[in-house]
């Protein structure tokens, strides 16, 4: 895995930071390798929520099994990026937030459905993944953090993290299958700019981040529950 990160530690509502060992996110976790296993099962996750489509699960397989783990399958609906491919030389930030801002409008019951997981404390610890650990899981983490009231400056920061390891894993791809085409640039990078525009405009629409989450299912009752558990 490339991608692989504890999302506490960041300042969130009245002074109070976001909890360490409560919510993850990774890469797709199918590459759990003997070495890994360990370590992974030191960090006690009770729940995988897993954010890819089903063909991808079936092509590269999911989570090996642990003791006491449950993995969940939740597929936003979204339409393929192949549909409306980057094109060099305009804005790769404004191109990812687009693609986010069809993601919030069409998988707006998945994203209820996950971020309620996360505010039920008996899931954790939980790790939200897909397939890079970026976009689809950046998503998810940034409205979670949102929520507990982390700037959006801190949740780009951390959005912007998954690049470096983007890198690796194109470092990876290339070193174990030299035949394989190189990914488009979008596939790759996490422009801090991206997610800014994404929550500005999610806010634009729908008031509050909050308000976007109550408007896709998530009840008061999670979204406290998620202050509630969630925040030292």
């Amino acid at each position: 895995m490339f991608n692989f990160r504890d999302v506490g530690g960041y300042p969130g509502h009245g002074g109070r930071s976001v909890r360490w060992g409560r919510l993850y996110r990774s890469d797709s976790l199918h590459r759990i390798d003997e070495t890994d296993r360990e370590a992974f099962a030191a960090l006690g996750i009770r729940t995988v929520i897993d954010l890819r489509r089903p063909y991808e699960v079936e092509r590269d397989g999911r989570v090996p099994d642990f003791d006491g783990m449950t993995w969940r399958h939740i597929h936003p609906e979204h339409a393929e990026w192949d549909e409306r491919p980057y094109r060099s030389g305009t804005s790769l930030a404004r191109y990812l937030a687009d693609r986010y801002a069809d993601l919030a409008e069409t998988g707006t019951a998945g994203l209820a459905e996950a971020v309620g997981l996360i505010a039920d404390s008996a899931n954790t610890p939980v790790v939200v993944h897909c397939v890079a650990g970026k976009d689809r899981t950046g998503i998810v983490c940034a409205l979670t953090l949102a929520v507990l009231g982390v700037d959006d400056a801190t949740i780009a920061e951390d959005y912007a993290l998954s690049t470096e390891a983007s890198q690796r894993f194109s470092a990876w791809v290339a070193a174990t299958m030299p035949a394989a085409e190189e990914l488009p640039p979008a596939f790759l990078a996490s422009p801090a700019e991206a997610m800014v525009l994404f929550l500005a405009e999610l806010r634009t629409g729908h008031g509050s981040v909050a308000g976007y989450l109550r408007h896709a299912g998530v009840t008061d009752a999670q979204l406290t529950a998620l202050r509630d558990h969630l925040l030292a």
